[in-house]
């Protein structure tokens, strides 16, 4: 039964996150100590008592879920003996989770990935004014419907155009959309109108992953050029390609895309499962990805791993 390791994006962070790790392991403790040392921030503290609000800044949720992931695969590895390099087949991670899934599969280590995910949270955040950008969520639309959406909401009554594109194709009739808030906001109508189950504006705090994030792409891109990458071992299956990386120089290219990309999880998930990936793993915090799995991929195990009763169970499956 070939296994991969699936780590989790934004909206899945909640206060009081890490903390039963912490007490229950002191490699997780070294995790989130590394963390707040790189960071140079009590981010621990945020992620096991909140304010939620705080957490919820995207500058502090990116790696806040990577050190949560970070400490379950160090888990697992320092005292079940379990090592990604030989036990599993593949890697992916859902937007920022793609920085865990490097970090898990040895190519960057977790300073690295904590600080390049804080200029990520900054860059994203910056890269459009407050109240300019905002994001749906389409509930019963896959992904040719939310484009078909997004291709006639882009023309302003005044016939001139905005941003309005998919921005994650999450499949099982979930797809989520990004771009100009008048623009998102048309698109939501437009959505109802075509008989979309549920179409709703997200609390989200800027526009990810479509071309308004253009200067943070540029920012990621000049961090991207200073860092040393290993080739992950596990390989990645990459968020932009819906395919197998393993060189170091295009995976740094396709992190820079996938900021303004769209997040091809449905199609990243069937990649998996025609590589031979029949038992998946989400390793960090919430379960939103092990939800995803049972509609992409029914035929297969999925489960989440994300406290010391979740690492007993799938330490004591194998």
């Amino acid at each position: 039964m070939s296994l991969a390791f699936v780590f989790p994006g934004q909206g899945s962070q909640a206060p009081g996150m890490g903390r039963d790790l912490a007490d229950a392991f002191p490699i997780a403790r070294e995790t989130f100590q590394e963390v707040d040392e790189a960071l140079g921030q009590h981010l621990s503290r945020l992620m096991f008592d909140g304010p939620a609000e705080e957490l919820t800044l995207t500058a502090n949720a990116q790696p806040a879920l990577m050190a949560v992931s970070l400490a379950v695969v160090r888990v697992l590895e320092r005292e079940g003996g379990f090592r990604l390099a030989d036990r599993v087949a593949l890697v992916a991670g859902h937007s920022l989770g793609e920085y865990s899934a490097l970090t898990a599969a040895g190519a960057l280590d977790v300073a690295t990935a904590a600080k390049l995910l804080r200029l990520r949270g900054e860059a994203m955040q910056k890269a459009t004014p407050a109240g300019i950008g905002a994001m749906a969520a389409l509930l019963g639309a896959e992904a040719d419907l939310a484009r078909e959406i997004c291709a006639e909401s882009a023309e302003t009554p005044e016939g001139k155009r905005e941003v309005v594109e998919l921005a994650n194709d999450n499949g099982g009739g979930q797809a989520v959309i990004s771009g100009h808030k008048a623009a998102v906001e048309r698109a939501v109508e437009v959505a109802k109108a075509k008989g979309v189950k549920r179409a709703m504006i997200l609390p989200v705090s800027a526009p990810f992953h479509c071309s308004l994030m253009g200067p943070a792409a540029d920012a990621m891109a000049e961090a991207l050029d200073r860092v040393a990458m290993a080739a992950p071992n596990p390989p990645l299956v990459a968020n932009v390609t819906a395919a197998k990386a393993t060189d170091p120089a295009i995976i740094k290219d396709l992190l820079v895309k996938q900021v303004t990309g769209t997040v091809r999880w449905r199609e990243c998930v069937a990649a998996m499962v025609a590589m031979g990936c029949t038992r998946f793993v989400e390793a960090g915090a919430g379960r939103v990805l092990t939800g995803l799995m049972k509609r992409n991929a029914p035929e297969a195990q999925a489960q989440a791993v994300g406290t010391p009763a979740d690492i007993e169970a799938f330490l004591g499956s194998l």
